[in-house]
């Protein structure tokens, strides 16, 4: 019954912070938005391109001044920049399959043809110059002497008619129903602006590779390519370089790397295959000084049991292997090494090239990976707990431990402080911090109750002040 006080007064905490919120705002504890008529976001909701599943979305808060004006230029350039991204989006794409016949400009010694002329953004680079300016003096006719007033103050409207026909000599009423008008108006809106993402994404993948359809292959100028081919480039994530340690493309760089992966890899492996095996299997016999392997624990807890003599044949051993055995060869791939055979075995056998040698190599690299995050999991649970297989039971050095079987620690997330204010372990702290937590709980479900029980129950009959003439029935369910 306590935990569940604690519990239910940690969701009334929440509950009474809600009804605040939504009081405030609302006038109501239930926050009917009808109600929160201050706002001056209420000014625009209605207003066209407010649509499902977003509503009114503002998140830079822009219009939060509420000025109309402001909002108004806004929406104006908004439609601008929507109108002219679909006709550039379609500019794009209806070259794919169709060219206007003849001649672009014959003022040249070789005329240059429509169908001559590249798609996207090289065309920038084959346009003539007079082309260009037409298309700018275009631009600047229509913007300054055809589209240069609104008709209503409404943003984007210069009465040109539907689809702006009226522009070319095609007389139209326009749209007369209000609500087929202002769906068609949301409809321009919601394609004008995923055209303006779709023409961005054009842009930037003719950019890279030279096609708005973003072939990949095309992308050859990207330092990244010289390594897309290397061993390790797997799926699901193909080259993956998040920190752009390879971006300069310097190859020697990238090789020094690769070598020290596969190194700290394939010491990984074996130190995750010596953490397993001594729980399965030990030495017979004397490590030294009188030490047995049996009497060795396991793990981090080992490395005060070895005697001295053990830790100079490590360091010995491992300084042979490193300097006489497997010495660096710059000549050779990162990782392969004269003397070293299939896995690792001193002038053993190779493997052929091929796609398994490939695979195997891949193989390798992937284990080694997995490895080092493996290692250091079991480095991280032995120095908690004593143990690599991370049992919580034995950790026992940590402060939290005080408060784990506190009142409150319940399922699933059990004992929890994700700010660490019990770190230090300090009793009369905790026990403090649970006072405030209990009376701050407590009050909040006499609270949450007080908001509720005059919505269901009604009020007490009487006067509330009977001096003054007040009634409970004329009091708000907060003040």
């Amino acid at each position: 019954k306590l935990n569940a006080e604690l519990a239910n007064g940690r969701l009334a905490m929440m509950a009474v912070i809600g009804m605040f919120f939504q009081d405030g705002l609302t006038g109501s504890a239930w926050g009917d938005w009808s109600n929160y008529t201050d706002s001056p976001l209420r000014a625009y909701e209605n207003e066209a391109g407010v649509q499902p599943p977003v509503g009114f979305w503002d998140p830079l808060g822009l219009s939060a001044s509420g000025n109309n004006f402001d909002f108004q230029r806004r929406r104006e350039v908004e439609l601008k920049h929507g109108r002219v991204s679909m006709f550039a989006t379609i500019g794009y794409i209806v070259p794919e399959y169709w060219r206007f016949p003849g001649n672009l400009c014959e003022r040249y010694a070789a005329p240059i043809k429509f169908a001559d002329m590249p798609n996207g953004l090289q065309a920038i680079s084959k346009l003539p110059a007079l082309g260009l300016f037409q298309i700018v003096l275009l631009a600047g006719l229509i913007e300054t002497n055809v589209y240069n007033e609104q008709v209503n103050d409404e943003p984007g409207n210069y009465g040109a008619g539907f689809l702006g026909l009226r522009s070319v000599g095609i007389m139209n009423t326009g749209i007369q129903d209000p609500e087929v008008r202002r769906k068609k108006l949301n409809a321009e809106l919601a394609n004008g602006r995923l055209a303006m993402m779709a023409i961005i994404g054009m842009f930037f993948q003719d950019g890279l590779t030279g096609s708005a359809w973003g072939d990949w292959s095309n992308y050859t100028d990207s330092p990244l390519r010289a390594f897309e081919n290397e061993l390790g480039v797997q799926a699901p994530v193909g080259f993956f370089d998040p920190f752009g340690m390879t971006k300069d493309g310097d190859i020697d760089t990238f090789k020094r790397r690769r070598a020290t992966e596969l190194k700290n890899g394939r010491v990984a492996m074996l130190a995750t295959m010596g953490y397993i095996a001594p729980e399965y299997f030990r030495f017979p016999g004397i490590c030294g000084d009188g030490v047995q392997f049996a009497e060795i624990p396991n793990g981090l807890a080992a490395l005060e049991r070895v005697p001295s003599a053990g830790w100079m044949q490590i360091f010995l051993f491992l300084g042979f292997v490193e300097k006489g055995l497997y010495p660096a060869d710059d000549t050779r791939a990162p990782g392969d090494f004269k003397r070293g055979g299939v896995l690792g075995v001193p002038n053993g056998s190779t493997m052929m090239d091929g796609e398994s040698r490939t695979k195997k190599l891949n193989s390798e690299l992937a284990n080694g990976r997995l490895a080092m995050m493996a290692i250091t999991g079991m480095w991280f649970q032995d120095g908690l707990t004593g143990s690599a297989w991370g049992d919580w039971s034995l950790y026992t050095d940590s402060p939290m431990r005080a408060f784990e079987n506190e009142l409150g620690v319940q399922a699933p997330v059990g004992f929890w402080d994700p700010i660490g204010f019990t770190a230090d372990g300090d009793v009369a702290a905790f026990k403090r911090r649970r006072a405030t937590e209990l009376k701050h709980g407590r009050i909040s479900m006499l609270a949450c109750m007080g908001y509720m029980t005059p919505e269901i129950i009604g009020k007490f009959p009487g006067y509330l002040s009977p001096s003054t003439g007040l009634k409970y029935a004329d009091t708000a369910a907060w003040p």
